[in-house]
């Protein structure tokens, strides 16, 4: 089997299971705080945490099989390891990027929840917990 062929196998090897590895860490604590965030929304905080893992899975997919070809010279095994380390850290500085880009969205989205909260009245409670209301002034 040639080298470069070699180094495609462990590119991808090595490539996807951490592609799934980050999405799976960004599905699991961004439904933790998408829920927190949509507290009386369950339903959609689940479907924001799948929009966004399936968004990243499909540029993350995409970036790690477009970046798979090359025109590097391969011969031998430290050819291999060369290309290696130049790929699977290009791959692993984007996913980290595209990490950051989410939890960024992330934030985003709970910075407009707690804004909106933020100009609903807060239902006020009566006067005195235990006591009856004062009775209303009458018109002049």
């Amino acid at each position: 089997m040639q080298p470069v062929v070699v180094a495609y196998a462990l590119y991808l090897a090595i490539t996807v299971p951490l592609t799934v590895l980050v999405a799976r860490t960004l599905s699991r604590h961004g439904k933790t705080f998408l829920e927190d965030v949509f507290q009386d929304k369950q339903a959609l905080a689940h479907s924001v945490n799948q929009l966004l893992v399936v968004g990243f899975y499909l540029v993350s997919l995409g970036f790690v099989t477009l970046f798979l070809t090359s025109t590097d010279t391969v011969l031998d095994a430290r050819d291999v390891f060369e290309m290696l380390s130049v790929k699977v850290g290009t791959v692993a500085l984007v996913l980290g990027v595209m990490h950051v880009g989410n939890v960024l969205v992330f934030n985003g989205i709970r910075r407009r929840h707690l804004h909106h909260g933020a100009e609903r009245p807060a239902p006020t409670p009566p006067p005195y917990p235990g006591y009856p209301a004062p009775a209303p002034h009458p018109a002049p």
